[in-house]
């Protein structure tokens, strides 16, 4: 059966995210060009710009397209537990985002440097990470004692998550520590569960 014209472009779209996903784990986001894609793709480079907009609107793409597999696989995992007065909650969403930052290292990476290079691109960035994320909000409202809103503690629960697994992923400490993603989840857990559970401050 011939091949339409909508599969023929759905192909090359898949063809242009699989290698975006390849050259930033070998150069790095900054460090790539549309045209090392295309080439990565076996594309021409201007079928490119029949997708997307530019390297930017790829990566878009890239997060919300990973953000959405990962949140069926989750769904099939036993062991959900929306109380983060409980320990085992805690662990259970830390050992999540810990594997999915692992698994996705490159575009997880590419985020990062896309935001550090252009600000607004990182405010839809985490925007798009915002949305995915805002169940998460529930849990924390339900916790007592709190004096800060569960917005407030969700930037707090991803910027510890996020700059931990960077730094221990990717940038590695020059000491020649190493560590297991099992003392990664550990520690994190242990941190988080006594801050956000633990008794709250007085005064």
């Amino acid at each position: 059966m011939a091949t339409t014209r909508r599969e023929k472009a759905a192909e090359t779209e898949a063809a242009l995210k699989a290698a975006a996903r390849r050259v930033f784990a070998e150069r790095g986001y900054l460090n790539t060009k549309i045209s090392d894609i295309t080439a990565a793709a076996g594309r021409a480079t201007g079928s490119f710009y029949n997708h997307f907009s530019g390297k930017e609107e790829l990566l878009e793409a890239l997060l919300r397209d990973l953000l959405a597999v990962a949140d069926e696989a989750v769904a099939g995992v036993e062991g959900h537990d929306s109380d983060f007065r409980r320990i085992e909650a805690v662990r259970w969403h830390v050992e999540v985002y810990w594997r999915f930052y692992k698994t996705h290292l490159a575009e997880m990476t590419a985020v990062r440097q896309a935001a550090m290079a252009d600000p607004d691109l990182g405010r839809r960035l985490q925007r798009i990470l915002a949305d995915d994320a805002r169940h998460l909000a529930g849990h924390l409202a339900e916790l007592p004692g709190s004096r800060s809103s569960p917005e407030l503690r969700l930037s707090a629960y991803y910027a510890l998550l996020d700059g931990f697994a960077h730094t221990w992923l990717v940038v590695n400490p020059a000491d020649g520590l190493t560590i297991t993603d099992e003392q990664a989840v550990d520690v994190l857990t242990d941190l988080l569960h006594h801050g956000l559970a633990g008794v709250p401050p007085t005064g």
